[in-house]
């Protein structure tokens, strides 16, 4: 077993901003705040989309961030959901940073009839991070999904 990491306070500091940078994107995602997770990317970003993270291809990319208003626009399109994140990992370097970060999405749609389906889908994250003015951003996302799941829900 190898021990633990020494970081200096503002090392930890940082990766806490950073943590609550992932949560803040699906917090605003769950919540249909596509200003507000606009806002957490710089102005030049890039986001990147794999709806099948085997494919070298990406399915979307957008550059800047006003491009990114359709695609978190595109979640109105779903009665409710929730984006679980779980483990992450962080590179830093002085005032930028990389990393990994899982989450699980849940989409839950209500048809016309009042069936409701779920899509469960299986996300990573890989991000570049740039300090700016003391906050911290996406300067790229890529969002790999690595698999999904769709199936009726009960009420």
């Amino acid at each position: 077993m190898t021990a633990p990491a020494t970081i200096s306070p503002q090392q930890a500091a940082d990766r806490l901003a950073i943590r609550e940078l992932f949560d803040a994107y699906a917090h605003c995602a769950d919540r249909r705040d596509a200003k507000g997770q606009m806002a957490l990317f710089t102005e030049d970003t890039r986001f990147v989309v794999y709806m099948d993270a085997k494919s070298a291809e990406p399915t979307q990319e957008l550059h800047g961030r006003e491009a990114l208003a359709p695609v978190f626009d595109d979640l109105n399109q779903y009665a409710a959901t929730t984006h679980f994140n779980g483990q992450s990992t962080v590179r830093l370097d002085d005032d930028t940073a990389t990393g990994e970060s899982y989450c699980i999405a849940h989409h839950l749609t209500v048809g016309e009839d009042g069936r409701r389906t779920l899509m469960i889908a299986s996300i990573r994250y890989l991000d570049t991070f740039v300090k700016q003015d003391g906050q911290w951003l996406f300067a790229e996302r890529r969002l790999m999904v690595d698999w999904t799941e769709t199936r009726p829900s009960t009420p």
